[in-house]
């Protein structure tokens, strides 16, 4: 477990997205045609703001394309991690629209079944909710994109409580 808590630095994780929502950043691998990109692209906004990584064996970390943990880039193991960890690097907690704010990550189902996408909010605009979040994401790469185009099952919002040293 971490010896201390630190802030969540939203607004470099929203300026990395904002850097990164329409090219890919050679440092990490693109996973787009093995599944989508859209869960590792929303890690690397993620560690921008977090800088901390968790090594554990169900934890979250990226060394290469073949050494990251299943959460780094797995849309449910990214979900099991965050509102899970107890550990280092950042935690969050399931939340609804209106209380999302930019650099918090939300997960959409297509089928309804199981979560399929992860999204990373970039505004959350006046009042919050889903008519005012706008979000950036990766395999179908966009950038302020309305959440209320998007068609979905299911959708839930992850809040991002902080940061564990």
């Amino acid at each position: 477990m971490g010896n201390g808590l630190a802030l969540y630095d939203r607004l470099r994780a929203v300026g990395y997205a904002h850097t990164w929502a329409y090219g890919r950043n050679p440092m990490y691998y693109n996973y787009e045609n093995i599944g989508g990109d859209c869960t590792n692209f929303v890690s690397q906004c993620l560690f921008a703001g977090t800088q901390v990584m968790n090594h554990a064996r169900n934890g979250w970390y990226y060394y290469d394309a073949n050494n990251k943990s299943a959460s780094w880039s797995g849309v449910e193991f990214l979900y099991e991690f965050l509102v899970g960890n107890s550990g280092l690097g950042p935690f969050a907690e399931l939340s609804s629209a209106e209380d999302i704010l930019p650099g918090d990550i939300i997960q959409m189902s297509f089928n309804g079944q199981y979560f399929q996408h992860s999204l990373f909010v970039v505004d959350a605009g006046h009042g919050a909710g889903k008519k005012t979040i706008q979000v950036a994401t990766h395999t179908d790469d966009t950038d302020h994109n309305p959440l209320e185009t998007y068609t979905y099952e299911k959708i839930r919002f992850l809040h991002i409580l902080g940061v564990r040293l």
